[in-house]
């Protein structure tokens, strides 16, 4: 490997976690703004107006529980190459390239097929209004049509994560979202596709993006390059990939599952004049928040790996606690700036109505105050992967997220006295802890006996 990679770990581990998380938050960052500017123009320019905003919003949760299944296996990836970097296995880390991007494409094409198929079925059962339900459905399916594209530009983008170099799928995104906004516009505004020329430039732009990632992993001179020719299922490495991804893939999606019921719980609330427009863009603004704990569980997931592959438990524990630190103080300052600015925020995507920009105030008092458990949230369980714990993680989050999220929708929120959005909300910051604080016990017992069982003479800390 060429010594520019090995500095990242053997470095102070605060300066390099700051050079590794700034591109990964600016990347992030450039992607929701460019996507919130897509609906913004939709609902601006497009015909739908408002009902624009609300369409996409409720796709959100069907969104992501679909995708985030297939998109736990390119985690498994960058762990998988993260540990074989930090051991130096050269062989390991080709084998793992090889197969994870062609895994990208075979996840890719089933995901279309499922996503296109199902999206209004899916849609009908969480109950999606009528008045947006014909416009969710076909920009849904349009939607869908990105997956081939989009996981192997994810897949390509975390195996780069993995070797260090956090800079490039930045570059590729500030390339290619320009060319996405322009074409919104033209589709929406232009061609009079409304939701539709949404998706199409969707379509367009992460093509883009994926063939410069297989373009940058072709042309690298490391030993995470990537050849066509060599493109083949090696059965360890899959198997790596599969026992790390498939539950983190699951873990994700049970996010999502509680998102679907959680949207339905919203929908339920439709009565409220304004209620699912104002929450749709409070939602819109708190994936920029999730880029900040993201970032950090990239972070705290490559460190810890590397150092896990290397078996320097110094370093382990370390890039936990730096994680944790960098992540809260970021979030408390992010939190600050989202709860003061709330409702310029959120008249930037609705234009027309202050009762639902109201109600969007609302959403954001009760996430962006105790977000930073969040963020100790997604640090430990990226410290978790790092150790490549993936069954436990999936269990907690199986019991914390989709048990006790769906039943508090179920349950208690059912109740008159309780169904009202601020109890709905409630259940955010009662998860988060609960998940945490049984994160933090798997962490003590597997860092511990992993410590015990691969012991060796710390290095000196930086």
């Amino acid at each position: 490997m060429r010594k520019s990679r090995h500095t990242l770990y053997k470095n102070s581990i605060t300066s390099q976690m700051i050079r590794f998380v700034l591109p990964v938050l600016a990347l992030g960052f450039f992607q929701q703004l460019f996507n919130a500017l897509d609906v913004i123009l939709a609902g601006q320019l497009g015909e739908s107006g408002s009902d624009a905003v609300a369409a996409v919003g409720s796709t959100n949760a069907l969104r992501s529980f679909m995708v985030n299944f297939f998109m736990g296996c390119s985690t498994g990836s960058a762990v998988t190459v993260s540990h074989a970097i930090g051991a130096g296995n050269k062989k390991e880390i080709r084998e793992t390239v090889h197969t994870a991007m062609l895994l990208s494409v075979l996840l890719g094409a089933v995901l279309t097929l499922l996503g296109v198929a199902f999206s209004g079925a899916f849609l009908a059962l969480m109950e999606t209004p009528q008045n947006i339900f014909g416009k969710a459905t076909v920009y849904l399916q349009s939607y869908f049509l990105t997956m081939i594209s989009s996981m192997i530009y994810n897949f390509g983008a975390a195996i780069l994560r993995a070797n260090g170099e956090t800079k490039k799928p930045l570059y590729f995104y500030l390339i290619t979202a320009p060319i996405k906004l322009v074409l919104t516009y033209l589709f929406v505004s232009v061609f009079g596709l409304d939701l539709v020329g949404l998706s199409l430039s969707t379509v367009v732009s992460q093509s883009i993006a994926a063939v410069l990632v297989v373009i940058e992993l072709i042309k690298t001179n490391s030993d995470i390059k990537l050849s066509l020719k060599k493109l083949r299922f090696h059965v360890r490495s899959l198997k790596k990939i599969l026992y790390l991804g498939i539950p983190s893939g699951i873990q994700s999606s049970t996010y999502s599952l509680s998102s679907v019921v959680i949207q339905s719980s919203v929908n339920s609330l439709a009565f409220l004049p304004g209620f699912i427009t104002g929450n749709s863009a409070a939602y819109s603004i708190e994936t920029f928040a999730e880029i900040v704990t993201g970032a950090f569980y990239q972070a705290a997931m490559t460190f810890v790996g590397v150092s896990v592959g290397a078996k320097d438990y110094v370093k382990v524990k370390k890039s936990y606690k730096i994680a944790l630190l960098l992540c809260t103080v970021t979030i408390a300052l992010l939190s600050s700036v989202v709860i003061l600015f709330a409702k310029p925020l959120l008249r930037l995507y609705i234009p027309d109505s202050e009762t639902a920009v109201s109600w969007g105030v609302v959403r954001i008092i009760f996430i962006f105050g105790p977000l930073f458990m969040q963020g100790f949230m997604d640090c430990t369980t990226g410290t978790l992967r790092g150790l490549g714990v993936s069954i436990s993680n999936t269990v907690i989050s199986i019991v914390g997220v989709c048990g006790v999220r769906i039943l508090w929708c179920l349950t208690v929120f059912r109740l008159p006295a309780c169904h009202n959005p601020q109890m709905l909300y409630s259940i955010y910051p009662i998860t988060w802890t609960l998940i945490t604080a049984l994160q933090l016990v798997v962490f003590l017992i597997v860092y511990n006996r992993q410590k015990r069982k691969y012991e060796v003479q710390p290095t000196v800390e930086n």
